[in-house]
């Protein structure tokens, strides 16, 4: 399992992001402040408290529960009874009357608290595996917005050289035009490629100001764009997946993840239900010990008291109720099949996302090798035209024809680096991985 990061350790990294936001925050320490600050995932711990608590009321079912009941009456007692003439007369008696009841019941055999406490354990397992399944959404998540950051500055870099070459043949255009050897198709041409480039410019800070916002809501701090480290891109060159087959990754998943952690204690959980809904037609043994006293609450001799003290079994046999116990059981029933086949659609549709990203993994070290090639061409093409344009061999369309697909070619290739990392995450989660593993490995590519 990863090391997780002390509380105090995280809380002072927030603190420092809080006062000081400049301050560099690389993939990992956003990770270990999201571990603490995201609410989901508070949510589910304390989710995971609460189960505890739940195994302990069931296991106290089966110590012994003592209760005591007092009361305390005002009687007004009318008697007609004859006199010596054997005439009836009414007597009235007002006395007070008190008793008080102390019962210990101890349960020698009642099968619903065992299968209860199997239960509760089962609904911790279900919740431990949720809590697990959060933690590894939330690496997913914050590698999400982090890469999306940064993928957004490079765009934004991208168009600045876009705009920065544009504007420089919009110059040349103009003091061309203005020299009588230019066209106002060119001026036009390159005016509404830097107004484009404008346009994307926007939509790239946009998309920048979503990340960072989502990014801060993770950690629950500012986020200062320049603090984030960037993608190291020598050490990407050289980095590849480790060499695991699908079948490897698959296996892992099987016994790992939580998704499937999560349902099969839910089928276990619905599997003891059957034995609960079972236990309706079996006896209940208790033993009883019972203390009593009671002062005049006996109308034919009010001023006397009684003192009882009882100890014994109580055996109770259920005979009929209805149905009810058959029904439920059928309930139940109905309720394990379908946890089954709740698991059986998960695990295969599991090993299909494993597969979708397994593919995007090492498929994309293909495609950024690919499209690291085609940025070398876009590159040349957009020198070579250049250099016929002023040679009268190319128009200056054909120059922002190259720069645009030079542009383009960087963010492709941009983008299949951050997605190719982004799967490799959501593969380790998906996997049921150590906690962090992947967020550990992207934070060692960055710079």
């Amino acid at each position: 399992m990863a090391r997780r990061p002390s509380a105090c350790a995280v809380l002072a990294c927030v603190a420092i992001l809080a006062v000081a936001p400049a301050c560099a925050m690389d993939l990992q320490e956003a990770y270990e402040a999201a571990l603490l600050q995201d609410a989901t995932t508070r949510a589910a711990r304390a989710g995971l408290q609460a189960s505890d608590e739940r195994i302990n009321q069931a296991k106290a079912q089966r110590y012994p529960s003592v209760s005591m009941s007092a009361g305390y009456q005002r009687n007004n007692l009318d008697r007609m009874q004859p006199n010596l003439l054997g005439q009836e007369v009414t007597v009235n008696d007002r006395y007070p009357s008190r008793n008080t009841t102390l019962t210990v019941r101890q349960p020698l055999y009642r099968k619903t608290i065992a299968v209860t406490i199997e239960q509760a354990q089962a609904q911790r397992n279900d919740v431990e595996a949720g809590l697990q399944k959060e933690t590894q959404n939330l690496a997913v998540r914050v590698t999400e917005a982090y890469t999306q950051i940064l993928f957004a500055r490079d765009q934004l870099a991208f168009i600045d050289a876009q705009k920065a070459a544009t504007s420089t043949q919009l110059d040349a255009a103009l003091k061309q035009f203005a020299g009588g050897s230019g066209t106002r198709t060119d001026i036009d041409e390159a005016q509404a490629r830097l107004d484009m480039a404008l346009a994307q410019e926007l939509e790239a800070r946009q998309q920048q100001g979503f990340a960072q916002r989502q990014l801060a809501l993770l950690i629950n701090a500012p986020v200062s764009l320049a603090a984030l480290r960037s993608l190291a891109v020598d050490l990407l060159t050289t980095w590849s997946p480790p060499s695991s087959s699908i079948e490897d990754w698959l296996t892992q998943a099987e016994s790992r993840s939580p998704e499937l952690g999560q349902l099969r204690a839910r089928l276990e959980t619905a599997r003891l239900e059957v034995d609960k809904a079972s236990a309706g037609h079996m006896p209940t043994l208790d033993a009883v010990a019972q203390w009593s006293r009671s002062d005049s609450e006996n109308v034919t001799s009010p001023a006397t008291r009684y003192l009882n003290r009882t100890i014994g079994v109580q055996l109770s046999v259920p005979l009929y109720s209805g149905g009810y116990v058959s029904a439920a059981m059928r309930e139940a029933v109905a309720r394990r099949i379908q946890a089954e086949e709740l698991l059986e659609a998960a695990r295969r549709d599991l090993a299909l996302r494993i597969t979708i990203e397994y593919r995007n993994v090492t498929e994309g070290r293909v495609r950024v090798a690919a499209l690291e090639q085609a940025e070398r061409s876009a590159e040349r093409l957009a020198q070579s035209s250049r250099k016929s344009m002023h040679g009268g061999v190319r128009t200056l369309v054909d120059v922002f024809n190259a720069d645009q697909k030079k542009a383009q070619a960087q963010r492709d290739l941009a983008r299949a680096r951050y997605e190719m990392l982004v799967a490799y995450v959501r593969l380790q989660a998906l996997a049921g991985s150590d906690e962090g593993a992947g967020i550990a490995v992207v934070n060692r590519l960055l710079r």
